[in-house]
């Protein structure tokens, strides 16, 4: 029963603390993209909410681009077409 009880007691420190540290149990490379999880089609510059490059550590070059309903893709930043939608976007920003 002493042994049950400070595991469980011991369990509740950690969630205790990890949730006051605002640390996420998650890997900082859930982050990154890998070679299974690239969009290999087009997507439509309406359907983009926001894009950002990958973190440097990453093992693959990626963009995530998160589409207006949430879902988010991984994209190959030498893809045509979105080398295209970038070059759009900054002429529209910068001509407002």
């Amino acid at each position: 029963m002493k042994v049950f009880s400070l595991a469980l007691l011991t369990l509740l420190l950690a969630a205790l603390w990890t949730g006051s540290q605002g640390v996420s149990l998650r890997s900082p490379y859930s982050t990154c993209c890998y070679k299974d999880m690239f969009m290999r089609r087009k997507i439509l510059a309406s359907n983009i909410k926001s894009y950002q490059t990958t973190p440097s550590h990453c093992s693959h070059r990626a963009v995530r681009v998160e589409l207006l309903n949430g879902k988010k893709f991984c994209v190959d930043p030498e893809e045509r077409w979105f080398q295209r939608y970038q070059r759009q976007k900054k002429t529209t920003s910068a001509s407002t």
